[in-house]
């Protein structure tokens, strides 16, 4: 992570205000499906001067703080201005969605999705949360009931030690998705960790989606474990919504 040592929560703040965040989409690929795209990540970015600012100079700033509400509801107002009208137009495509656990349980995603007309394709949106901050009641008791109501949900940054099985044991997250660190793993390690790829994958009901692919080797060895979806530079950077519409007629 990137050194701003002047990045505080209410300049985030003052960046949305100025409308220098923007998103770009980093598109899902299924592997068993002979490299089909079956969708995107949204990622937000922010243009400060003449720079670029990624997730992981400012987004870990925010956190617990009323920004971090903020931030999380422009993102769905920008998805929804960008590409509410292609989810609609094609109901098998997916957008995961990075969400605070500070966030939920408090009512916010629903009444934000409903105001930006994206409830109607709310089980196409992925939310996707990290371990690193685990919902408290409010947010479990939400997570269950967007379960229950068939809204997908990811737990985003896995890394397969045992307090990610723990974690996964408690949650109703169907959705894995390996970080990239543990993802550039396999190919040196093999045997044990192969085999807690391949015991997720074989949980009913659960999904796995390998980060940051960037060899036709970690494809391969991905794709003969079962893995069934990846994102990663193999396939495609991070792009502008209508690219990520181009790339998805090219791959569907």
């Amino acid at each position: 992570m990137a050194a701003h040592d002047d990045i505080t929560p209410s300049a985030v703040h003052e960046g949305m205000n100025r409308n220098e965040l923007f998103l770009e989409y980093l598109p899902t690929i299924a592997l068993q499906e002979h490299g089909r795209c079956v969708g995107c990540e949204a990622l937000v970015r922010w243009r400060r001067g003449s720079h670029v600012l990624y997730p992981g100079d400012f987004v870990p700033v925010v956190e617990d703080t009323p920004v971090s509400g903020l931030l999380t509801y422009w993102v769905i107002d920008t998805v929804a201005s960008e590409l509410g009208d292609w989810l609609r137009r094609h109901r098998s495509a997916h957008v995961g969605i990075n969400i605070p656990p500070e966030v939920l349980g408090r009512g916010g995603l629903e009444y934000a999705s409903r105001r930006a007309a994206l409830f109607e394709v709310r089980r196409q949106i992925i939310l996707e949360i990290t371990e690193r901050g685990i919902p408290d009641r409010l947010g479990l008791a939400e997570l269950r009931d967007l379960a229950r109501g068939h809204q997908l949900i990811a737990m985003d940054d896995v890394d397969l030690d045992e307090s990610n099985f723990i974690v996964l044991s408690r949650q109703p997250v169907p959705v894995i998705k390996l970080d990239k660190a543990f993802v550039a793993s396999l190919t040196g390690t093999g045997g044990a960790r192969l085999e807690q790829v391949a015991a997720l994958i074989r949980m009913p009901g659960h999904y796995v989606v390998a980060e940051g692919v960037e060899t036709v080797a970690q494809e391969r060895l991905l794709r003969d474990i079962g893995v069934q979806y990846a994102q990663g530079w193999l396939y495609s950077k991070s792009v502008p919504a209508e690219e990520l519409k181009a790339f998805y007629a090219a791959r569907s």
